[in-house]
């Protein structure tokens, strides 16, 4: 193939093309549902109904003018990407960042690989023995970031898109309140957009998960719960009473020393996540919470928050 000009015709860097090429190769890739059938798998992950008519608007059929070959060729390929990691838990971008205003096919190709992997992940859950609820669950939060993304008019895709593989190659599971993580000896705990996060429902989550890694993944030792995220930034005591549910789940850790974090800018995602919003102005975000006013104050005053991680024993 001729990376310079695919890359062209998708409006990419070529690098980007480059590495999909060679993370890829030649290995399986693996089929999409029957169109018939995605109706009904795009309910079981949680999508909302605009989303799922995009969805099935820009199905790859194979007479479809939509897909262009090397729409076509990057799809197999990063389908085959994502399923050479299987098992793995590091961050694992599918492939590159497309010019998403091109159509639905451009706009939801990883949304088509995740589907063609959900069948291959649930398969790896059941040879470790994993409940077919806790599969839907765990890979239902496709829906809550497509919807998250539409609230954000399309900024928060392009980094769930490489989050959405830690499901999709069986890292990450949800249990209760939290989102677990398998990693290098601790699980990392995630927050998802799904309610109150308070004290008995922390502790429910880490006791269910305390129990679920040993069963299912009896090979592997973690020795700590562990956490990257600016809700474990202290300077949140400085606005929010002690008995906030943050300020509650902060004290569960042991901060480890500070470290500007390598690409990733903490106001940023502060703004990502509390707000659901990157080019928002200030004055102009909701101050209906104790949180929003908190993080809109102390940027206003010209200060920054801090991605901060944090441990505690299992």
């Amino acid at each position: 193939m001729d990376l310079d000009d695919t890359a062209a015709r998708l409006g990419v860097a070529v690098e980007d093309v480059d590495r999909v090429h060679r993370l890829a190769g030649d290995l399986p890739s693996a089929p999409l549902p029957a169109k018939a059938d995605a109706p009904a798998i795009l309910d079981r992950l949680a999508v909302r109904p605009d989303d799922a008519a995009e969805i099935m608007a820009g199905w790859p059929d194979p007479d479809s003018p939509l897909w262009t070959p090397e729409l076509r060729w990057l799809l197999d390929r990063s389908i085959a990407l994502v399923r050479a990691d299987l098992g793995g838990h590091g961050w694992l971008p599918p492939g590159p960042e497309l010019p998403r205003d091109r159509g639905p096919a451009w706009r939801h190709l990883y949304v088509y690989a995740y589907l063609a992997l959900t069948d291959v992940v649930r398969g790896y859950h059941r040879d470790h023995g994993i409940a077919d609820a806790v599969s839907w669950t765990t890979l239902a939060d496709l829906g809550r970031n497509l919807a998250i993304d539409r609230r954000m008019r399309g900024e928060g895709w392009p980094v769930m898109q490489s989050w959405l593989t830690l499901h999709a190659r069986g890292s990450v599971y949800e249990l209760g309140r939290l989102q677990h993580q398998r990693a290098d000896g601790t699980i990392d705990l995630h927050i998802p957009e799904s309610g109150p996060m308070t004290p008995e429902a922390v502790t429910a989550s880490l006791d269910e998960a305390r129990a679920f890694f040993p069963r299912h993944f009896p090979d592997e030792h973690f020795t700590a719960f562990a956490c990257g995220s600016w809700l474990l930034d202290p300077q949140l005591r400085e606005y929010l009473p002690e008995d906030s549910n943050i300020v509650r789940f902060q004290r569960r850790f042991d901060l480890e020393p500070y470290e500007e974090p390598e690409g990733l800018d903490a106001d940023v995602e502060v703004l990502r996540f509390a707000f659901r919003t990157l080019t928002t102005p200030l004055d102009q975000l909701p101050r209906r919470t104790a949180l929003q006013r908190a993080i809109v104050d102390h940027l206003k005053a010209g200060h920054h928050w801090q991605w901060r991680r944090g441990r505690f024993p299992i």
